[in-house]
């Protein structure tokens, strides 16, 4: 045989074993995240609550701002807004190609005060790739800051407020967010005497 036929079997082979890879480590199940838990000895945050009412646009406003701190500088490979709902935006690069990504999420306001994302929508340019192959791929590509946890295989994001360190020890919990209605309450914890 040939040796520009072994060549061009040899590069095909390669070619072929890169694509499967690609397809199987992007459709293969995900693995289950543990949302973090309060431990036993830490109580429930005591001091004087102070109630704020503020909008979307400002909760985004303040959002981005905690997200840069948190990325220490390094720019965050999405983007995000607030309005009826939560969309987060950002490109894939596949084969050289950007590919834009989008989901939208519902928040949730559970028991500690801490808040779910739940999706409810995602567009992946003209792909049909499942919802948790793309949560996964977001998590493991993004770094986020430890108290934001992505569980792809249930399609949300946990933002765990109490875990955010603010001024002078403060602590914020979300009481009520309406986002359609923009009427959205925090509850600021402030350390007493």
């Amino acid at each position: 045989m040939n040796k520009w036929k072994v060549a061009f079997f040899a590069l095909a082979g390669t070619v072929l074993f890169a694509i499967l890879l690609v397809v199987f480590l992007a459709t293969r199940p995900v693995d289950g995240v543990d949302v973090a838990k309060r431990s036993a000895g830490e109580s429930e945050s005591k001091g004087n609550v102070l109630v704020v009412q503020t909008t979307t646009k400002e909760l985004e406003s303040i959002s981005k701002k905690y997200l840069k701190d948190a990325a220490k500088g390094s720019p965050l490979p999405l983007d995000f807004t607030i309005g009826d709902d939560i969309q987060l935006r950002s490109t894939l690069t596949v084969f050289y190609t950007e590919i834009p990504i989008s989901m939208n999420f519902d928040p949730i306001v559970d028991d500690k005060g801490n808040i779910i994302l739940k999706q409810t929508g995602m567009n992946v340019g003209l792909l049909n790739i499942p919802p948790e192959t793309t949560m996964k791929i977001m998590r493991d590509s993004v770094e986020f800051p430890s108290w934001i946890t992505v569980n792809p295989n249930k399609a949300e994001i946990y933002i765990d407020l109490s875990r955010i360190n603010i001024a002078s020890g403060s602590r914020v919990r979300a009481k009520e967010l309406d986002l359609p209605k923009d009427k959205i309450l925090l509850e600021i914890i402030v350390p007493g005497e």
